[in-house]
């Protein structure tokens, strides 16, 4: 991944393009793989984990859910604002697995996967034995420290991942660029 930039963006700025996103996803699945640990459930946090949640869900042959939740807004989506949470998780298996797999992109602020492990704990502690995160970037500025990271980012950097561009458009601006 290359931190670049241009004329909107910081000099500190993380562009990802979509060989490194998916090469960052394959060696997240590895590190887990490597670490011997066994879940039995994914859990994503959506949307920036659902295609984290997909790929690993296919490498591991194991059910995901998907936890919707909402905490970026305004201009460019660049507002962190108060989390908010889906009345339920979203799954195909009659209850949560024992062996939870929390994952997302990143971790800013950390304030997301902290509230996101209490909701778990608190809506389906009952069915959960061990509990452990994965994301792509870590960031320095972080309140928590997932299990499994790609990345350690010390200067806080905003990721420019390689989907932005659909934030910025709508169907009308795609049909004309077809």
């Amino acid at each position: 991944m290359v931190a670049t930039s241009d004329s909107s963006a910081s000099a500190n700025d993380l562009y990802v393009s979509w060989s490194d996103y998916y090469q960052a996803i394959e060696n997240l699945a590895i590190a887990i793989h490597q670490s011997g640990w066994q879940f039995n459930q994914i859990v994503c946090l959506a949307k920036g984990g659902l295609r984290i949640g997909d790929i690993l869900c296919r490498i591991y042959d194991q059910p995901l859910a998907i936890l919707s939740t909402a905490s970026y807004g305004g201009d460019g989506n660049k507002t962190r604002g108060a989390i908010t949470f889906s009345q339920d998780l979203s799954m195909t298996t009659p209850n949560l697995g024992s062996h939870v797999l929390l994952v997302d992109d990143l971790v800013d602020s950390g304030e997301s996967l902290k509230r996101s492990i209490s909701w778990l704990q608190h809506r389906y502690g009952f069915y959960i034995d061990d509990l452990k995160t994965a994301v792509i970037w870590y960031k320095a500025c972080s309140v928590i420290k997932p299990d499994y990271y790609i990345d350690y980012l010390d200067t806080n950097p905003w990721i420019h991942q390689p989907f932005e561009k659909y934030e910025e458009m709508n169907i009308k601006q795609l049909s004309q660029n077809q």
